[in-house]
This record gives structure tokens, sequence and C-alpha cells, in this order.
């Protein structure tokens, strides 16, 4: 193999490490966007808006249940400490984000997973 070989080698393995890693942020971009924009409209309890943003199904409650819930409990977002694809699912992301309960802050960040489903993500509690 001669030089030549070598460079388009190594161009096309840094040309694919760049897409990996752009596709990874855009992942991750929105899976943030994702859980900011829920909590933003928790307060509101409207699951027309709420429920295209929360994954269900699979054992989990419907919308208005969930949402109740977290209402009663005074969930907001503090901040989002840092977010990361799931290893085991190339379309879901782990994000750790600072959750206040009632007005008072964890002592640890709550791990969401954020799963895209049907051309949207979706938050997962």
């Amino acid at each position: 193999m001669g030089l030549r070989s070598w460079r388009c080698v190594g161009v096309s393995g840094a040309l694919w490490a760049l897409l990996a890693c752009s596709s990874t942020a855009s992942k991750t971009e929105a899976a943030e966007a994702t859980v900011r924009r829920f909590f933003e409209a928790l307060p509101s309890g409207d699951c027309e808006v709420l429920g295209p943003l929360l994954a269900t199904g699979g054992g989990m409650r419907p919308c208005e249940e969930a949402v109740r819930e977290m209402r009663e409990h005074g969930l907001s977002l503090v901040d989002i400490v840092e977010s990361k694809l799931d290893g085991r699912d190339s379309d879901a992301v782990l994000v750790r984000a600072r959750v206040a309960q009632d007005g008072e802050v964890g002592k640890e960040p709550w791990l969401l997973r954020v799963e895209r489903r049907s051309g949207g993500w979706r938050v997962r509690f």
C-alpha cells in the first residue's frame, strides 16, 4: 500500500470520526432540548403539549397520571449535568439532570432516558 492509500484511510477515518461526533452531538443536544421543553411545560399540566415529550407504554402511567404526580411534588429542572448516548440503543440518550422537588434540589442528579420514537424525542422517567 503506497503513501497515497494511507492518506485516504486517514482521511476517511477522520471523516467517519467527525460524522460520528456530529451525530452524537446532535442527538445529545436534541435530548437535552426535549428535557428542557418538558420541564418548561410541566407547570401547565397540559398533556396536549407534554404527551409528545413523555415516553409512555410498557408499564408507564398515562400522561395525565404521571404529570399530576410530578406537579404534586413540585418537580422543576435546575440544570443539565451531562448527556451521553446510551450504549445499548443508538436512539437513546442518558441525561443527568439536577431536579428540584418542592423547591429542594436533590443531592444527586436524576438519570433520565430520552428516546427517539416516532420521529420525536421522549423523556422516560
